[in-house]
């Protein structure tokens, strides 16, 4: 399980949405208040959350634990590839939510007289870990086409 590459994938992918879930993701501010979106809310500097983000959240939530419940999966190549569609489904659509959010956030400021808003490294990682995952079912694929030939030769 451990020794092959897609699980070395799959595990970075996991712990990318977890950093995403927890990092602030994008910085808001305007006449002497300042937000940041997280995961689950629009947050102050103060840490009261403002506005909550529950959908985006709950699927940055299950973009992490996918590639959790995949690892260990490693018997069944082919659901494998299967939940790592899933998860690049997920993963677009986490990035969309975060799109979203962060257009929406930007609205609510761009009418003050001085606002500022910026974006977080963390915000990103939606893609980055899209990568992994898409790394992770090549490598499973390739696993499979080499199981299957070895079968064949028998």
């Amino acid at each position: 399980m451990i020794q092959r590459i897609q699980s070395l994938y799959l595990f970075v992918a996991s712990a990318l949405m977890a950093v995403t879930l927890f990092a602030p993701l994008a910085r808001f501010a305007g006449e002497g208040s300042e937000f940041r979106l997280y995961a689950f809310a629009f947050r102050s500097l103060d840490g009261a959350a403002s506005q909550p983000t529950l959908y985006m959240g709950v699927l940055l939530a299950a973009a992490c634990a996918l590639p959790l419940v995949t690892l260990f999966l490693f018997r069944r190549r082919l659901l494998q590839i299967r939940l790592c569609v899933v998860e690049a489904v997920l993963l677009i659509g986490a990035a969309v939510m975060e799109g979203i959010y962060y257009y929406l956030g930007s609205r609510i400021f761009s009418g003050l007289e001085s606002h500022f808003q910026g974006v977080h490294a963390a915000i990103a990682l939606p893609l980055v870990s899209l990568v992994f995952v898409w790394l992770a079912a090549r490598a499973i694929f390739r696993d499979e086409v080499l199981v299957r030939a070895a079968d064949r030769i028998r």
